[in-house]
């Protein structure tokens, strides 16, 4: 299986589409990067894709209104993440991938917090 990394900018475009809020936990992951809240994912960097973790009812409507892609490794892509439009990454798109993120961040927000190890 292979774990592309992300590049700086790849990170760096990430960051940018955070939810600017306290709650927020940002850790690297095989060499990308995921955004917490409460201990639980709510996006993700495979190398150049954000995956995001939405309500079904936004999943259905992202996954049917965009050219969506899978989050992951393609043998075995994550269950429950979307990969936002990799159209996205550049100049244009960072407003739609922001909202995206954050409605997946009160999406996750909104579940029961993930309990220590």
């Amino acid at each position: 299986m292979e774990m592309p990394k992300a590049s700086d900018a790849d990170k760096e475009h990430f960051r940018s589409v955070l939810p600017r809020r306290p709650e927020v936990v940002t850790k690297p992951m095989f060499g990308n990067l995921g955004a917490f809240v409460n201990g639980n994912m709510f996006a993700g960097l495979f190398g150049s894709t954000i995956g995001v973790k939405l309500s079904a009812e936004d999943k259905e409507t992202l996954e049917s209104t965009e050219r969506t892609v899978p989050f992951g490794p393609a043998e075995r892509p994550m269950g429950g993440y979307t990969g936002l439009p990799d159209s996205w990454n550049g100049d244009g798109g960072e407003a739609r991938a922001r909202a995206w993120v954050e409605k997946a961040f009160w999406h996750v927000a909104g579940l029961p917090p993930k309990g220590a190890k």
